[in-house]
């Protein structure tokens, strides 16, 4: 299995999975519709269902209320079911960084609410097709986004972002393409959140200049309160300060 090394997961077939599925408490629109409203998502990677949990509760009091769990995170499935079982539909709770429908299929039994991936991979997009899941699959070239987004996908995350020239790269790519959900990862922090929403992103992805875990570890959990504060208000300012026809898009 090309991802074994990050989730170690077992393959299972389509009916396996459907067997032992966490149920999911909120639809595939409900979901879609809290990505969007939201418009930011933090990229977890703690080193426990521990840390995970206070992580969950930090943002959560700044306003943000779902996490991508990425697959390099030990025990990433378990954790995202440990999360999924805890919070409930206060929390949406995503898998990140994941790069086959292997993979895809044991986060989706352990409940997870959406899939990232930094790659294209189209039976991976199909996989959560079937199983009525968003996915967000990752692409970089126009090509890529368009393959992506023609094959199926509900948000194409731009990856990375930040190399290829950031918001101005967003904003070149929504020109021709007005009609595809960008969600832009790598180069996202506070000082560029609001350019790549006025670029025209959808959703914004951040790591650690969010979820700072150093700050969790050292007792400060309030660094990361703070931070998804700030991030809220960077959305929602961009979001104000653009034309409705171009958030409409």
């Amino acid at each position: 299995m090309t991802a074994l090394w990050l989730a170690k997961v077992v393959t299972c077939n389509d009916d396996a999975v459907a067997s032992r599925r966490t149920p999911n408490p909120m639809t595939k629109a409900e979901v879609i519709r809290r990505i969007r409203e939201t418009g930011v998502i933090p990229v977890v990677r703690a080193s426990s269902a521990e840390d995970a949990i206070q992580v969950v509760e930090a943002i959560k009091a700044g306003g943000i209320s779902m996490l991508e769990i990425t697959m390099t995170v030990p025990g990433a499935v378990q954790v995202i079911a440990q999360l999924v079982k805890r919070f409930g539909d206060e929390t949406v709770v995503g898998a990140g960084t994941v790069l086959d429908p292997e993979v895809a299929n044991a986060c989706i039994a352990a409940g997870a609410q959406f899939i990232v991936s930094p790659a294209l991979n189209l039976e991976t997009i199909e996989c959560c097709r079937d199983q009525d899941i968003p996915i967000m699959p990752g692409a970089l070239t126009p090509t890529e986004v368009v393959t992506a987004w023609n094959a199926g996908a509900d948000f194409v995350k731009v990856f990375p972002c930040g190399a290829v020239g950031g918001a101005s790269y967003i904003k070149s790519l929504k020109a021709p393409l007005p009609q595809i959900e960008l969600v832009p990862t790598g180069g996202v922090n506070l000082k560029t959140a609001a350019s790549f929403i006025e670029a025209g992103a959808a959703a914004i992805g951040v790591g650690a200049d969010l979820v700072d875990v150093k700050a969790l570890r050292a007792g400060q959990p309030e660094k990361i309160t703070e931070a998804a504060r700030a991030y809220v208000e960077a959305v929602r300012s961009a979001r104000a300060s653009m034309p409705c026809a171009q958030m409409d898009r």
